[in-house]
């Protein structure tokens, strides 16, 4: 069970929340995951900049996805939000479109959320608003030059902190002027914000990647009427291509599942000795399945079934995201290798993965996670340092992590570095290791999943 308590030798400004998880005997049960956090920040984003009415079904209600909703009626859009009785949340959005926005009255709160900073950038800067978008403590450490590049080559005014850091003023410009811009590091949302700054260029702009990233922005783009080309240059590199000026079209949607959540229930059934779990309506789309077919390389006992829940349909506007039932039943996993463009595409999903690993017969070497030390947190040191306290054999050396196994896990305290994909990854741990396992900030884990805590506990059978 997962008990709520306090960590001793607190400050005098009060203990640090924690979070103690007992072992489980047994995971059994049906889940359903929030909706996806990264489709959900776009379908709000999306909605205004679309002239007219649009509603999202079964969206992720995390503190992200709120930052989002809360910046999109900053920007003059109506916004209503209402629960849809499935754990998530439902959105009516009235907007005037790209040119009816309005000036923020003051500094839009991005709170932790890395995707609303990168791609309201992007999008305010083909609109003739000027904003600063700014957030927390852990999102004012996080690096931005390279969104704050090319928007500047593309002929917006940022200006950033010291560093390139948040907070970013935005002074947008439209026209803007079209690019070709080849991304460094391979990262949707710098894409993404390229692309929606795009929406406001002139002519045609181009994103080339090395390695293909998740091609949310690119669907929901097209659902709504806007010319998006994906082509492979002739060395090797996915380019995306754009064209400004055509006006976005408001539509419906429903939010599919998100994997990266799903992703902490598989590798809790896949290492548990005595596990049944299915996950419904998990969005299976090609660039984020990347951890599914990673733990079937694994070895894990994972099937993939028609969903028998809501998903994406015509008449809810359907934005050709596939979605399945996912069902993980108790598994023998190997050690496998993992290269930069599987991590690549498996990013958010790293954490958990270093635990599966921990649980599997020989080495898994993970190569290229330099992007880790970039997120919420540094995520390969709080990894490693947790995973480490509960007796894990891993090794960190520069952006390549090693796990050897299996090990049996023994409880121990961590601290997710207030990062919700550590938070989730400790207690997920915390039901295969012997006693107690303390996660320290659990309520991160609200970020991304507000009912991640209740639904462990709904799993023990």
């Amino acid at each position: 069970m997962a008990v709520p308590a306090t960590r001793a030798g607190a400050t005098s400004a009060g203990p640090e929340p924690t979070a103690t998880i007992l072992p489980a005997r047994r995971l059994a049960g049906t889940l359903t995951v929030p909706g996806d956090k990264s489709i959900s920040h776009r379908a709000l984003m999306l909605a205004l900049v679309a002239e007219g009415e649009s509603r999202i079904e079964g969206a992720g209600d995390g503190a992200d996805v709120r930052s989002t909703a809360g910046i999109v009626a900053a920007l003059g859009a109506s916004v209503e939000r209402t629960d849809d009785g499935l754990g998530g949340a439902a959105y009516l959005v009235r907007s005037r479109g790209a040119g009816g926005l309005l000036e923020p009255r003051g500094t839009l709160d991005c709170g932790n959320s890395g995707t609303s900073l990168r791609l309201f950038a992007g999008l305010l800067a083909g609109t003739p608003v000027a904003a600063t978008l700014d957030g927390d403590a852990s999102l004012r450490g996080r690096p931005m030059a390279r969104i704050v590049e090319p928007l500047r080559a593309m002929g917006a005014g940022v200006v950033a902190a010291a560093g390139d850091r948040p907070p970013l003023t935005v002074r947008g410009r439209r026209p803007l002027s079209a690019i070709d811009w080849t991304t460094p590091v391979p990262s949707a949302q710098v894409k993404s914000a390229i692309l929606l700054a795009g929406l406001g260029a002139e002519g045609t702009t181009r994103v080339r990647e090395r390695v293909a990233t998740r091609d949310h922005s690119e669907r929901m783009l097209r659902a709504r009427g806007i010319a998006v080309r994906s082509t492979m240059d002739g060395g090797g590199a996915m380019v995306v291509e754009i064209e400004g000026g055509t006006p976005v079209r408001a539509m419906d949607e429903r939010v599919p599942g998100d994997p990266s959540a799903a992703a902490f229930w598989l590798v809790a059934g896949a290492i548990h000795p005595d596990a049944e779990l299915r996950i419904g309506n998990v969005g299976v789309n090609p660039t984020r399945r990347a951890v599914i077919d990673l733990l079937v390389r694994m070895g894990a006992r994972l099937e993939e079934a028609a969903s028998a829940s809501p998903g994406p349909d015509a008449t809810a506007g359907d934005i050709g995201e596939p979605v399945a039932d996912l069902i993980i039943r108790s598994s023998s996993l190997r050690g496998i290798d993992i290269g930069p463009a599987e991590v690549a595409a498996a990013i958010d999903e790293v954490p958990i993965l270093c635990l599966a690993a921990t649980q599997a017969e020989g080495r898994t070497t993970i190569r290229g996670g330099g992007e880790l030390r970039h997120k919420e947190s540094d995520r390969l040191a709080g990894i490693v340092a947790g995973l480490r306290a509960l007796g894990a054999r891993i090794e960190v050396e520069g952006e390549d992590l090693t796990i050897d196994g299996p090990v049996r896990l023994t409880g121990a305290t961590t601290d997710s570095l207030d990062d919700h994909r550590l938070a989730m990854t400790f207690a997920i741990a915390g039901l295969i290791a012997t006693g107690h396992t303390t996660v320290g900030r659990p309520a991160s884990a609200a970020i991304s999943y507000p009912g991640f805590f209740h639904d462990l506990e709904r799993i023990r059978a």
